[in-house]
């Protein structure tokens, strides 16, 4: 087990969910802390508490913004943003959809617990990794603040 997963099981033992782990794990690569944040992403858990699109794609959607998205009236967000959650997306829906027929929480977790903690951290970690490397490739460092 890499550093990732093992961080993803421990703030899955604590009670944290998809979108919240991938906020904090990225939260804590900056050296940040934003609790606020991190309970705002619990709005995108559980499908956005329905079973629609899984929180693991939305919060990984939050994540790029946090690093690429606009952060004020003066600063713009990066020309790339779009891109890069294109990149993700697609990634996301073709993996989820080969193994289990689409990327909704219902249809990932099929309203069975056991879906839910046997594939969930398998996702978010390798959504993780995913994050990083579309971060990388546009010149962002994961474990760093806001490239300018």
């Amino acid at each position: 087990m890499n550093e990732s997963a093992f961080r993803v099981m421990e703030l899955a033992m604590q009670g944290f969910q998809c979108s919240q782990i991938l906020v904090q794990i990225s939260l804590e690569a900056r050296g940040e802390e934003n609790p606020e944040l991190v309970s705002a992403m619990s709005g995108l858990v559980g499908g956005m508490g329905c079973g629609k699109t899984c929180g693991v794609l939305t919060g990984g959607c939050s994540v790029l913004g946090l690093y690429a998205g606009k952060r004020s009236a003066e600063r713009d967000a990066d020309d790339r943003l779009q891109l890069m959650l294109t990149r993700f997306v697609d990634w996301f829906d073709a993996e989820q959809t080969a193994r289990y027929g689409g990327c909704s929480c219902a249809e990932i977790v099929q309203d069975d617990m056991r879906n839910r903690m046997a594939r969930c951290p398998t996702i978010v970690t390798e959504s993780l990794e995913k994050l990083k490397e579309i971060l990388r490739e546009n010149g962002y460092d994961f474990d760093q603040d806001r490239m300018d």
